[in-house]
């Protein structure tokens, strides 16, 4: 398998690979990550799900469920799919992959401790517990706003003209 870079006219640059003498264009690491995490959050909703059918008292769970579902499978695939398809479709590069990496940390990690002390404290009322979810919470809406100003950024940026 050999590597070849190709610059494009925008002077950004892709790996591409060689397979059976195919280019065969490469999935950004973070792009690959929110799909892989965005399956995960499907499966542990799946399973949360079918065991608050089976038991009437995780019930108290459902924002739990939801939010593994909207934040975690709904939106982590929008992000990678979106990461991939939309600069391409516009003929440009994304503005930062950079930004694009720190957001997928901050989703995911984010999500995780919402859910978790949220969990916590359905069980365990606490100051303490409410205010990390709640502080987890901004952070992941932070990390929404990391997706709109890289993907405004990105579609909205001026085309250059062709030579």
């Amino acid at each position: 398998m050999s590597h070849v870079i190709s610059f494009r006219r925008l002077k950004r640059y892709n790996v591409i690979y060689k397979k059976n003498n195919r280019e065969v264009n490469t999935m950004d690491k973070f792009v690959k990550g929110f799909i892989v995490m965005s399956v995960v959050y499907l499966g542990i909703s799946a399973i949360l799900g079918i065991i608050m059918l089976g038991n009437q008292h995780m019930l108290a769970m459902k924002f739990v469920h939801s939010h593994l579902n909207m934040l975690g499978w709904v939106s982590m695939m929008i992000f990678g799919v979106g990461y991939h398809i939309l600069p391409r479709f516009m003929g440009r590069p994304l503005y930062s992959n950079r930004l694009a990496e720190v957001q997928f940390y901050l989703a995911n990690v984010s999500l995780v401790v919402m859910l978790v002390f949220y969990t916590l404290n359905i069980y365990d009322e606490s100051d303490t517990f409410r205010m990390i979810t709640v502080v987890s919470g901004a952070v992941q809406a932070v990390s929404i706003f990391i997706f709109f100003v890289n993907m405004l950024m990105t579609l909205l940026a001026k085309t250059e003209q062709p030579q």
